[in-house]
Parts: structure tokens; sequence; C-alpha cells
């Protein structure tokens, strides 16, 4: 099996206003509560300041508030429809993604690659790009052939071991560092 855990660039404050209200009206959220949240996102302004320095006000167009819950929920229904273009398992935790698929031929190697081409368009189209660097991959299983994966022209990394959600998964599914991690 191979497993791609997939990295959005600074997640919460890429979510872009307009399309985020889109996807909440197709979701069937309309009228007082899609005009509430439409006030709550809109008349944000920001500027930088730097050696007493300010820059002039910017009208803030994306971004959710990263400590709020309504910003957490509001990221997961932007995101939500990731996977309507992907053959492979998908698992979504509001901004941690992973793909993953059996890999024993080809064929499989090639539909993951494709999965993973249909998810960075996916990116393009929503306004919410990949961070490639920071994109690994888990090789699971003694037989892995241990394909190589690209995002955007750049090679994913391959890793033996990644923490996901405070569980440590290594490529061999043994617990012995989870378990140091938990007694330390």
């Amino acid at each position: 099996m191979d497993v791609i855990y997939l990295d959005f660039q600074e997640a919460f404050d890429k979510v872009p206003h307009k399309q985020l209200l889109h996807k909440l009206a197709a979701h069937g959220i309309r009228g007082e509560l899609l005009l509430w949240i439409a006030n709550w996102l809109s008349g944000r302004k920001q500027r930088v300041t730097l050696n007493g320095q300010c820059s002039s006000w910017k009208d803030v167009l994306s971004g959710v508030l990263q400590g709020s819950v309504l910003g957490q929920i509001l990221s997961v229904i932007y995101i939500n429809d990731i996977d309507v273009s992907v053959a492979c398992k998908v698992l979504k935790f509001v901004d941690d993604t992973k793909i993953y698929r059996v890999v024993n031929s080809q064929e499989d190697i090639d539909s993951l690659r494709n999965d993973l081409k249909n998810l960075v368009k996916w990116s393009v189209d929503w306004q919410m790009l990949f961070n490639a660097g920071k994109c690994k991959i888990i090789h699971i299983g003694h037989n892995n052939c241990h394909a190589d994966y690209y995002m955007g022209g750049n090679k994913l990394e391959t890793i033996d071991e990644e923490k996901n959600l405070g569980v440590i998964v290594s490529k061999d599914l043994k617990w012995d560092k989870q378990c140091s991690q938990a007694v330390k």
C-alpha cells in the first residue's frame, strides 16, 4: 500500500470567501444563516507593521479564523468535495488529508498517480494549493515497489514514518515508537 500525506499551503488562510459562500449555498445553507456567515467573513482588513512603519490597510478576501470552531467547520466544508474525482481512498480531518491505495501492479500505481493529478487540479481550481515540499509518501509492505509520485513536477519525499493525528505511523506498521512516545 502507498499512503500519500497531503499538506495544504496555509490551509486556513487560503479559503477564498466567495467560493466558500458558493459551496455553502450548494450544501443548502441559504437565507439568514448564509448572510450571517458572509457578514462574519466580510469587512476584515489587515496591514503589516515593520520597525514602526505601517502599510496601508487591505481587504481580506480569503481565510477563516484558525482558532475558531466555525473557522474549522467552514474549512472542512470547503475541502469536503476534494475526493469527487478520485478512485483511491481519501481520509480528511480539517487540514490533514491523505490518500492511499493498495499497489499490487503498475495499473494500481498509475491509478494513484492519476488521483494525485486530479487532486492537484482540484487544488488549483479551488485556490487551495498543496505545499509539495511537505507532501510525503509512506510505502507499506515488504513487496512494495516504492514507486515515485510527483506533484507539479516535484518528486514527493518518501519517509519511513509520519505522525498522523498524534499517532506515529511507520512503514512496517509496528507500534514500538508510538508506545515509547506514550511512555515518555
